[in-house]
């Protein structure tokens, strides 16, 4: 029964041959995507920006009450702001927050408490999750699902980026909290990522080990 108000649902008519086609391209362009750590300080359009956002901006949440907000930094000032709250968290993490363990995981990957990148690239996008507000952002209405709405957006947002040709990371600083205050954000909203945005240095390199992927057969069962 459908007692609410509703538009007709519409898809662009495709053939079979049509529809695996696009699969299939879109699938060798998101192979190629590859977090990026070293970044040219050339500019990008804003314009490019705000698109992505507003592409994820369309992705599936609860109830529809959107609960994302994306502070978009670049001004020198605040993204050195943002670095040197950011490397003192990770100076912690590396010096003994991490466990031997995780500290093995990330050898191979060859990161470490220096985040240069977060000055040099042009747009950093501080993404927040927005535990209450609802579609109004009232701060108190209750918002559902709010991790896997603001998770999905983010795999948008880095999905468009990638196809204008940017080169992406997610940096996750852990606490996150100074992101709050530096962007100026309500006590409700909680900083999920910062995703660096730009172009590549021409001296760029990506560690051997993030190539490795895994195969359809070990991602996926068919029931």
């Amino acid at each position: 029964m459908r007692d609410h108000d509703s538009l007709p649902y519409a898809m662009p008519p495709l053939t079979d041959v049509e529809r695996i086609a696009r699969a299939s391209n879109m699938r060798d362009r998101l192979k190629e995507r590859r977090s990026c750590r070293y970044f040219s300080d050339a500019p990008v359009p804003r314009e490019v920006i705000e698109a992505a956002i507003e592409a994820a901006g369309s992705a599936p949440n609860g109830a529809n009450h959107q609960p994302w907000h994306f502070a978009v930094v670049s001004s020198s000032e605040t993204k050195r702001a943002i670095r040197e709250a950011a490397e003192a968290e990770e100076r912690a993490f590396y010096s003994g927050k991490a466990s031997d363990e995780w500290l093995e995981a990330l050898g191979p990957l060859g990161t470490d408490a220096d985040k240069p990148f977060l000055e040099t690239a042009p747009w950093l996008i501080v993404v927040f999750a927005q535990r209450k507000g609802g579609i109004g952002e009232d701060g108190q209405t209750q918002n559902y699902y709010v991790n896997e709405s603001v998770g999905i957006a983010c795999g948008m947002l880095i999905a468009t980026l990638h196809e204008a040709g940017l080169s992406t990371l997610t940096h996750t600083p852990s606490p996150m909290g100074f992101l709050r205050e530096i962007c100026g954000r309500p006590d409700h909203e909680k900083p999920l990522m910062i995703v660096v945005a730009g172009l590549p240095s021409d001296d760029a390199t990506v560690p051997k080990k993030a190539t490795e992927k895994k195969p359809l057969s070990q991602i996926a069962s068919w029931l």
